[in-house]
């Protein structure tokens, strides 16, 4: 009993999920339509991106960027590395996995160079750097992946028109980091050489040229739309099983049932003719406010499959579900991430992470939120 209440305790969305799942079906009674209307795809292709990147962290696949970092003996120099390490690898790996390799690296790093009193601002820019970053691909986030699924833009043109909000929020992003360390741009680091990392088995080379492998399929699978994307799910959970079926009782399940519990509420919502007209009404032409708003409420990605939809400019409603990480915690399922790995660490500052952390999202916040609004007013 105990460990459940823990496992409760610690998931507070799946409970919401399934609560407005439950609470949905009870003002809209299912029907044989509605395993039809859930999205079955983006399901599938979550679970094969959450079950590659799970295999790629257990053969340690990052070690080489990692070494690198350890080199950095400037503190300018490494924060930006570490910054911009996690801008540009959550638009492949998505936005919580960046931070979950990254996150950890910088608190270690920072311990060893004796600079503990800076990593507070600089996990918090991470934060900022993967929800920014990670906005420019169709695979960077889950909100992202299912928007993407959902319409018919190609790739490229997803990619070009996410461009211009991505590149302000790259630029921005090196002026803050900098910002931390004016009173000495030259501060130096006494960084470690790498031994924190943990080895990679020269035995296993083999397991991580299939994990790239696996992964490039699943690019390809996102990408390209295929019909076939069922069996490509169950050609992936084959060959994971195969190589290591550890990985497969590792895969995010919590995040797919929280997934798939808002699959059903935005289902059955949408099938309430009273519901369906008041969103109609009140989301098109609004969906960059509403995305923002309701973000607040039950974070990014449950937002984007409640009002998806109801909307009519998808290109607003992504800049706004891609905006609200950076407003409060709740925001971006990320940031909980984020959150959860610095108070391990520092189990008492948990209000202090939020303060530093809300103070800094608001003011970038504030410089992208019109930027953005402007560029959304034009569709996808």
């Amino acid at each position: 009993m105990k460990k459940i209440l823990l496992f409760l305790k610690r998931e507070p969305m799946l409970i919401a999920a399934v609560s407005a799942a439950v609470i949905a079906m009870i003002i809209t009674p299912p029907s044989a339509d509605l395993l039809l209307k859930i999205d079955w795809r983006t399901l599938g292709t979550l679970f094969m991106m959450l079950t590659v990147l799970e295999g790629f962290k257990k053969e340690n696949i990052f070690n080489p960027l990692l070494a690198f970092a350890g080199k950095i003996n400037s503190m300018v120099g490494l924060s930006l590395f570490l910054v911009f390490s996690v801008f540009f690898s959550s638009m492949f790996v998505t936005n919580d996995v960046s931070l979950i390799i990254f996150v950890p690296l910088t608190i270690i790093l920072f311990r060893t160079a004796q600079k503990e009193k800076y990593i507070l601002p600089v996990i918090t820019l991470e934060n900022i750097a993967a929800v920014r970053g990670s906005m420019l691909t169709p695979f960077g986030s889950p909100q992202n992946l299912f928007i993407y699924g959902q319409s018919n833009v190609s790739a490229v043109k997803f990619v070009l028109y996410m461009m211009p909000i991505w590149a302000i929020s790259g630029v921005l992003l090196a002026i803050f980091v900098i910002s931390v360390y004016h009173r000495d741009l030259k501060e130096k680091a006494l960084t470690s050489n790498g031994g924190f990392m943990e080895k990679q088995d020269k035995n296993r080379r083999p397991q991580r040229i299939a994990y790239l492998c696996i992964f490039a399929v699943v690019v390809f699978t996102i990408v390209s739309r295929t019909q076939f994307w069922g069996y490509i799910c169950a050609a992936v959970f084959a060959l994971v099983l195969i190589i290591d079926k550890k990985i497969l009782i590792k895969t995010d399940y919590v995040l797919l049932v929280t997934f798939l519990c808002f699959f059903i509420f935005s289902s059955s919502i949408a099938a309430n003719e009273k519901i369906s007209a008041f969103l109609s009404g009140a989301v098109s032409g609004n969906e960059y406010a509403w995305s923002i708003l309701l973000s607040q409420v039950i974070s990014n990605v449950p937002a984007a499959i409640v009002l998806y939809p109801f909307a009519q400019n998808r290109g607003a409603l992504l800049y706004g579900l891609d905006s609200a990480g950076l407003c409060t915690i709740i925001g971006s399922l990320a940031s909980v991430i984020n959150y959860r790995i610095y108070v391990r660490e520092y189990p008492k500052n948990g209000l202090k992470f939020i303060a530093v952390f809300t103070v800094i999202n608001l003011i970038f916040f504030a410089l992208v939120v019109i930027p953005g609004y402007l560029i959304s007013k034009t569709p996808m």
